[in-house]
């Protein structure tokens, strides 16, 4: 009987429209963050929830990114959160980290998933912020931002 519009200013100095028609995938994925920012745990006690954001960091990097990391983990607080995620500053937050690949077998994509711990996560971290080419200062800022997110995070 109730119909709501979502209305959308992405950007200072548009006029909000409606959210179907102006949000990319990661603008969805990130309005929905918001949202589920919002909503309180006393709201959501006795009711477990699995939350699955994929494409969150779509279109966005450094600080945004580390906002966003926050805020993730911030909701994982109460709720099982699933982030796919590029962006070290996104990963770097998580409480598990596991790494997805895939490959060719027989003719056939086959995709693997695996949990990363200890050295190996530090080392894809450092991956995702270095590239294919893994220096050593890339494996050190890694570590780094592990340690700063799991003290202050």
């Amino acid at each position: 009987m109730d119909a709501v519009d979502f209305l959308v200013s992405a950007n200072v100095g548009e006029e909000p429209r409606p959210l179907d028609k102006v949000a990319s995938g990661g603008e969805l994925s990130r309005i929905a963050l918001a949202l589920k920012t919002c909503v309180t745990p006393r709201a959501v006690a006795g009711a477990p929830r699995t939350l699955v954001f994929d494409e969150v960091d779509a279109g966005v990097g450094g600080a945004v990114a580390e906002t966003v990391g926050r805020r993730l983990k911030k909701i994982a607080a109460h709720s099982q959160v699933l982030c796919v995620t590029h962006l070290a500053q996104i990963a770097g937050f998580a409480a598990q980290h596991y790494v997805v690949s895939k490959r060719e077998s027989g003719g056939r994509t086959v995709a693997e998933v695996r949990e990363l711990g200890g050295a190996e996560r530090v080392r894809e971290i450092g991956r995702m912020l270095s590239g294919e080419r893994l220096s050593n200062e890339a494996l050190r800022h890694a570590e780094k931002l592990m340690e700063e997110y799991a003290r202050h995070g």
